[in-house]
């Protein structure tokens, strides 16, 4: 097989992983305590975002709350509306940066996830986890497969993150009365969270994709997890903070 497909396939694979890690553990679980998870499932989580990512969990979820503080108005980290489609789409990363290292939004927003000494000692070392996936890919793939693998899986991840939220509230369809939208196809890219509109009506929903139709993969992971009994859903039933614009019948539960 060709290095640069065998390394283009190695890319897409890690990427897919780190989304559903990144929609099930950083947005489902922490951000919104839509689910909760057994203590080995959260290592797990844990250690996957450090290496594919590099992230740090309380500043992605501080970020994430102030975006639904403020929504598409001043105050929003990454609004599409207040920045413009293609600073979000390209420049989505320096955007959550700046706000996640202001000293403020953090210690305003994720109260409730203090730091550990696991943070202190692993998990806040952003480089020395990307480092680390790296190496491991060199060990599997060889150190040309593992570089461009590693480039790739970067693009891939930046690019459909900030795709939430560029075309999230730019492009796609509003059943409820909010400014994020719903995309099918990002949804699929996405660990299911093309349904953005979905998501800013019922934020506390561990299901994204409300309707039968709706295909939301990183709720496929929720559900095997908590059948393995490492995961609790927190609500039986989907709490609407907005008004449909459709039947509330048309929702699925």
């Amino acid at each position: 097989m060709p290095t640069v497909l065998l390394a283009f396939i190695i890319a897409f694979v890690v990427s897919q992983v780190a989304l559903l890690c990144t929609t099930v553990y950083l947005h489902r679980a922490l951000s919104h305590k839509a689910i909760s998870l057994a203590p080995p499932a959260k290592a797990v989580f844990r250690v996957l975002i450090w290496l594919m990512t590099g992230i740090r969990p309380r500043q992605w979820a501080a970020v994430h709350r102030k975006h639904h503080a403020f929504t598409d108005v001043e105050g929003d980290p990454h609004s599409p509306i207040l920045e413009g489609f293609w600073k979000v789409q390209l420049g989505n990363a320096a955007l959550y940066r700046k706000v996640a290292r202001d000293g403020e939004t953090v210690r305003k927003y994720a109260k409730d996830i203090p730091q550990d000494r696991w943070d202190r000692y692993l998990f806040d070392h952003a480089l020395l986890g990307l480092g680390l996936g790296v190496v491991m890919l060199y060990l599997a793939f060889g150190w040309e497969v593992a570089l461009i693998a590693a480039g790739m899986h970067a693009a891939l991840y930046l690019l459909v993150n900030a795709a939430i939220n560029a075309v999230g509230h730019t492009f796609g369809k509003q059943v409820y009365d909010n400014t994020a939208r719903n995309n099918r196809w990002l949804a699929w890219l996405a660990a299911g969270e093309g349904w953005h509109n979905n998501h800013h009506a019922a934020p506390t929903s561990a299901k994204l994709g409300l309707a039968r139709h709706e295909t939301d993969p990183g709720y496929w992971v929720v559900r095997l997890l908590v059948a393995l009994g490492q995961a609790k859903v927190r609500l039986s039933e989907v709490r609407l903070t907005q008004r449909s614009s459709k039947p509330l019948e048309a929702v699925g539960r």
